[in-house]
């Protein structure tokens, strides 16, 4: 299983992990990530990987739980 997980010193609030997983990350009130902190399952995997792909600062990543 994997996890998502936020370097905070690279996140600039882009936002658009969001809108690639809505299921797994929402946004804080000024646009900062914010993340449910569930497993990604085998399913979600493509989708969790194009979105630390996407991530603009690298601040999004997969760690294998």
């Amino acid at each position: 299983m994997s996890k998502l997980e936020i370097d905070w010193t690279r996140c600039d609030g882009h936002g658009l992990c969001a809108g690639l997983l809505p299921g797994d990350i929402a946004l804080d009130e000024w646009g900062f990530p914010v993340l449910r902190g569930r497993e990604i399952t085998a399913g979600e995997l493509p989708d969790a990987r194009r979105a630390v792909l996407a991530c603009p600062a690298l601040a999004l990543r997969l760690t294998k739980r």
